[in-house]
């Protein structure tokens, strides 16, 4: 019983996390202009791949016979504050919205980093969080590449 309390726990921190990542992803599709297609849509389709990520997880809880989590964390709560009161202050709306993506991705990264130092976790459901965080990772990379591209815009912009 001890080991499925164990797992339980792990697999409801990352739902949690995954929650933040819906909010997060669905608050940032709201900061982008609508012309801004290219984030939106990654941002849209993050957001679906963390409700896949979390519906996955809140199943093997089940299983396990534990109750998933519904909420978030408090922390998502606080990033998604700092989100709207970042984008009234800056001109680079675009940059700011990535910055704070960013910052909610190293957030995921560290959470399943920490959940496979378990040595609870059974092989099938270690695997499903290794693919889970590789998706994450790559998320991440993409997000920063964005985020890096936006910053030499703002740094070099355009001129007439």
């Amino acid at each position: 019983m001890a080991y499925d309390s164990a797992v339980i726990d792990v697999l409801n921190d990352l739902i949690l996390i995954n929650n933040d990542r819906v909010a997060g992803y669905e608050k940032a599709y709201d900061e982008t202009k609508e012309i801004e297609t290219d984030l939106r849509a990654l941002f849209k389709g993050l957001a679906s791949n963390s409700r896949d990520f979390a519906s996955d997880l809140k199943a093997e809880v089940t299983k396990l016979g534990g109750e998933p989590e519904s909420g978030t964390m408090v922390s998502g709560k606080i990033y998604r504050a700092w989100m709207d009161i970042r984008s009234v202050f800056t001109n680079d709306n675009r940059r700011a919205v990535l910055e704070n993506a960013e910052t909610g991705e190293d957030a995921a990264k560290k959470a399943y980093e920490e959940a496979l130092q378990s040595d609870q976790l059974p092989a099938d459901i270690r695997q499903m969080v290794v693919n889970q965080q590789t998706s994450i990772l790559a998320a991440h990379e993409l997000i920063k590449k964005e985020r890096d591209r936006q910053r030499n815009i703002s740094h070099f912009p355009l001129t007439n």
